[in-house]
């Protein structure tokens, strides 16, 4: 799908076809959403610019991730989205153009930070007058949203260290948990390096920063600061991982203390059965009366005074 923006009032259209839209040429941000190949080639045909492969989209070298050539701006990013029912993880390759009277964007996937955006630029046309302005504000909705995804990861964090505190059944649940919020985090992370490797690629076009110089700094600033909280929250993970696995260990040293107290409290009584259920002939107590009682008497004793010295030691 092509989506149209022209100014002054930002008017929307959408299209399979740019012959579908009315004074295409003149249109400010041009949007392609889960586009054919057709549609991306009548884009790049009409308005002579050529967008990356999906291959290209996926690079990690910032050669691939910033270009700059005749006053056009190509940059390729990463958007994470969390599916809510599920908490998954979905990472999309988007694709910027910025040219002197135009912004393309390309990409696969519906984006809550591009509806904001328009959301955005709808209610203050005036001030996102230019190419320049309307990706500045997609980029800031970007970290907008990168805080409330750390924000979120936070709390659940907060949440996952209330039941190692308070819960008394410890499972494999709250690990697997952890072990969420650790790759949700990373991922937060890798996208905050990317768009930090942009933002200061963009420090060098000078014609970009001479109006955004501000927007800019204050967004360096921003990820910076997110950088921070994701490398806190590695730490408390790592402190909560750290907690789980060590309060899981005394819970094994229990069940273990039990099992070696029950076998130390009946290794007496087992000695002296063992010592009369000899089958010599000559044993001086064979025929005594008493010795049966006795016998009992005594396996009961020690291992009544085995539990006595456990307790003394303070062992139970």
């Amino acid at each position: 799908m092509i989506r149209t923006f022209h100014l002054p009032q930002y008017l929307q259209q959408k299209a399979s076809s740019l012959a579908e839209v009315k004074d295409a040429k003149n249109a400010l941000w041009i949007d392609l959403q889960e586009p054919t190949a057709q549609e991306i080639a009548e884009v790049e045909d009409f308005f002579n610019i050529k967008f990356p492969t999906r291959q290209q989209q996926e690079e990690i070298e910032i050669s691939s991730r910033y270009l700059e050539d005749s006053g056009i701006i190509k940059i390729n990013s990463t958007f994470l989205n969390i599916i809510p029912r599920t908490g998954k993880i979905e990472e999309h390759d988007f694709s910027f153009i910025v040219t002197e009277k135009r912004l393309f964007t390309l990409r696969y996937s519906e984006s809550r930070v591009m509806f904001e955006t328009v959301k955005k630029v709808k209610q203050f046309p005036a001030i996102f007058n230019n190419p320049s302005r309307l990706f500045i504000s997609i980029l800031e909705s970007r970290i907008d949203f990168d805080a409330d995804l750390i924000e979120s990861v936070s709390k659940y964090i907060s949440d996952i260290n209330k039941n190692i505190s308070y819960s008394q059944n410890l499972d494999k649940e709250i690990i697997h948990k952890i072990s969420k919020c650790q790759q949700l985090t990373m991922s937060i992370r890798e996208g905050l390096f990317d768009k930090q490797r942009v933002i200061t690629s963009l420090h060098r076009n000078e014609d970009l920063m001479t109006e955004n110089y501000h927007r800019l700094k204050t967004m360096i600033k921003d990820i910076n600061s997110l950088i921070e909280n994701t490398n806190f929250n590695f730490t408390r993970l790592e402190y909560l991982q750290n907690s789980f696995l060590g309060l899981i260990n005394l819970e094994q040293n229990k069940a273990i203390k039990v099992f070696t107290v029950a076998s130390l409290t009946f290794m007496p009584p087992t000695l002296i059965a063992s010592a009369y259920g000899m089958n010599f002939k000559f044993m001086p107590e064979l025929n005594f009366a008493y010795g049966y009682p006795i016998a009992v008497g005594l396996m009961a004793l020690s291992s009544l005074l085995t539990i006595v010295i456990f307790k003394r030691k303070k062992w139970l």
